[in-house]
C-alpha cells in the first residue's frame, strides 16, 4: 500500500469520525429540546389538573362571577387543546389567555375575605403559583435548549450534517404580553 492511499484512508476516517462525533451531539441536543418539552408538559398537566379545583371554590363564593370563572375554564381548556396538538404557537397564545384569566381571578379574590381566608382555596392557590413559577422555569430551559439546538444547525460544519441527516429546528415557547403589568383598576371594571 502506498503512503498516499494511506494517508488518503486516514482523512477519510478522521472525516467519517468528526461526521459522526456532529451527528451525535445533534441527536443529543434534539433529545435535550424534546426532554424539557416534557417538563414543560408535566407541569402544564398538573397546574390544569389543579386549575378545575381552584374553580369549584371560587364557585362556591363567587356566583355572581362566573363570567372570570367561565374565561379561566375555557382558557384551559385551548391550552389542553394546543398541547394535545403539538401547536407551540397556538399553546402559547392560549397560555397568555390562561394566565390573564388567572390574574383576574385572583384580584377578584381580594373582594372575598371568606374566600381569601378559605383553607382550601389558599392551598389550591399556593400550588398554581408554585406551578406557574416552575412553568416559567421549564420554559427558559426549553428555549435554551431549542436556542442551543438551532444555533448548532446553522453552525458549520454542523450544518452539513444536520442538512444530510434532515435534522429540523424545534419551535420556541413564547407567551404574549408576559412582561405586561396587570392593570388592577382594568381588571375591575
Amino acid at each position: 500500500m502506498s503512503l498516499t492511499l494511506i494517508l488518503i484512508l486516514a482523512a477519510v476516517l478522521v472525516l467519517a469520525l468528526y461526521a459522526a462525533l456532529i451527528y451525535n451531539n445533534l441527536v443529543r441536543l434534539k433529545h435535550t429540546v424534546a426532554k424539557a418539552w416534557s417538563n414543560i408538559d408535566v407541569a402544564l398537566k398538573q397546574r390544569h389538573d389543579e386549575l378545575p379545583k381552584l374553580v369549584e371554590v371560587c364557585r362556591r363564593y363567587m356566583r355572581h362571577e362566573q363570567e372570570t370563572l367561565t374565561r379561566v375554564v375555557q382558557a384551559r381548556g385551548q391550552v389542553l387543546s394546543a398541547q394535545n396538538a403539538g401547536d407551540l404557537r397556538s399553546l402559547g397564545r392560549a397560555e397568555t389567555e390562561l394566565r390573564a384569566g388567572l390574574d383576574r381571578l385572583f384580584a377578584l379574590v381580594e373582594s372575598y375575605p371568606e374566600l381569601k381566608a378559605d383553607r382550601g382555596f389558599q392551598q389550591l392557590s399556593q400550588r398554581i403559583s408554585q406551578l406557574e413559577d416552575t412553568i416559567a422555569d421549564r420554559r427558559e430551559l426549553y428555549n435554551d435548549s431549542v436556542n442551543l439546538n438551532n444555533m448548532r444547525l446553522e453552525q458549520v460544519p454542523d450544518v452539513f450534517v444536520a442538512r444530510f441527516f434532515k435534522f429540523q429546528p424545534a419551535e420556541l415557547l413564547e407567551f404574549q404580553d408576559a412582561r405586561k403589568d396587570v392593570d388592577i383598576a382594568k381588571l375591575f371594571a
